[in-house]
């Protein structure tokens, strides 16, 4: 009934008037879905992670780490749900869903008797209330770059919604030294400890050395006084960071090294989070995620270091979203990208044409081979047909989602079945 009300009064009422509405809107679901399925996450112990890139792969790692140190488990992520044992894909498009969804899940968790509940929080949920009446145990950070401007206006006030969550004083405030964003969110207080990760002799907990390969990282971590080292299965410095973050966070609540190490160990893959795709190819495939200028710009350094031969890359920008960051995605794209296919991702009500556009014009003066192939399906397939041995495919924007906007309906879609699909065709 809530949610017809909200595309009801969206209709007719003007947008200010709507600024006004809205807050208490959003205010009043979450109180009721609190009260009708009894606050289940009272009942456990909360971490929220948020931040603009790396807090899908940073929820699963705490998550992980917390279960080898014997702990039943619930995790809401972007990617997937987990509730103790079950696990099920997120399927939404979204990381946090309404207020209900979640209150649902948490209820599902309590009956799944889970000791710690780990979500991965938006600054758009933190805005609109969507975790309210939710304890936060302890509130990590990964880091903060452009994104959601659109919804946002500014960094300043896109900081201040990811402010929100710290705001609540939790008991653990985890926050990333290396972030340019650092010092604003340093200034909220934690009620027990805040601990800081990087790379800084003052961090608590740090990276020592690293050694980033083709298929994993040997880390050296610090933690207060002990050290740890790690073969960690996900590669790149972001992952390091990510790995670093769900270490400090673990450190901060009390996991000993000994589980710190196992966890993070355990985990070598995060479904479409540079998610290798094997059909028995002589190059390589991989299906991201990465839709941020920042993200772009990690995952495309990190394939390029490890690429013999052509980086091809096939990525889009979504519709309805900050425009101000897809020329900057295609200078990105442009600059490390040996071939580029620029296509369509989610245009949602936009017209695909005039967003390509816009991504075209960050290729100026840049030396990337770029084509134009508004079908995605024929853009993977072009870059699939022209890899040779050594090469590397690298398909972002969609990574794990399982269907896609496309004016005002959905349509199936799997950006790694659709590779599978082409690589036994090829």
């Amino acid at each position: 009934m809530l949610t017809g009300f909200k595309s009801a009064i969206k209709g007719f009422i003007p947008g200010p008037v709507l600024k006004v509405i809205l807050p208490p809107y959003h205010f009043l679901r979450a109180v009721v879905a609190n009260f009708i399925y009894g606050s289940p996450a009272k009942q456990m112990h909360v971490i929220m992670v948020t931040g603009t890139n790396g807090k899908t792969t940073t929820a699963v790692l705490i998550a992980k780490i917390l279960e080898e140190a014997g702990n039943r488990v619930g995790l809401s992520s972007t990617a997937f749900f987990q509730t103790g044992k079950e696990v099920i894909p997120n399927d939404k498009n979204m990381t946090v869903t309404n207020p209900f969804s979640l209150q649902k899940m948490l209820d599902k968790m309590r009956k799944a008797e889970v000791d710690w509940a780990v979500i991965e929080v938006t600054s758009h949920a933190l805005s609109q209330y969507r975790t309210w009446g939710i304890p936060v145990e302890a509130a990590v950070m990964t880091n903060l770059t452009q994104d959601h401007l659109d919804y946002h206006g500014t960094m300043e006030k896109y900081a201040a919604a990811k402010g929100k969550l710290f705001a609540k004083k939790p008991n653990f405030i985890v926050l990333n030294s290396d972030d340019q964003w650092f010092e604003f969110f340093d200034k909220y207080e934690a009620k027990t400890k805040k601990v800081s990760y990087g790379t800084k002799e003052s961090d608590e907990c740090r990276i020592v050395s690293a050694k980033l390969g083709k298929k994993s990282s040997t880390l050296k971590l610090a933690l207060g006084s002990e050290e740890i080292e790690v073969n960690l299965g996900l590669i790149g410095k972001f992952n390091a960071y990510n790995a670093l973050a769900a270490t400090a966070t673990a450190y901060a609540i009390g996991v000993a090294p000994k589980y710190i190490k196992r966890g993070l160990e355990a985990v070598t893959n995060v479904p479409g989070r540079l998610e290798k795709i094997e059909e028995g190819q002589n190059f390589d495939v991989i299906v991201d995620y990465a839709h941020t200028p920042d993200a772009l710009e990690n995952s495309l350094e990190t394939l390029k270091a490890m690429t013999k031969g052509k980086l091809i890359t096939v990525f889009g920008a979504t519709g309805d979203r900050d425009k101000d960051k897809r020329p900057k995605m295609g200078k990105i794209v442009g600059n490390l990208s040996d071939v580029a296919m620029v296509t369509d991702d989610e245009p949602y009500s936009e017209d695909p044409a005039k967003i390509r556009s816009e991504v075209i014009a960050g290729f100026h003066e840049t030396a990337a081979d770029m084509r134009e192939v508004a079908s995605r399906r024929e853009a993977i397939s072009m870059a699939i047909g022209q890899a040779k041995a050594g090469d590397t495919v690298y398909i972002t924007g969609m990574g794990h989602q399982q269907f896609r906007v496309v004016g005002d309906h959905k349509e199936k879609w799997d950006d790694r079945q659709i590779a599978r699909e082409i690589l036994k065709q090829k």
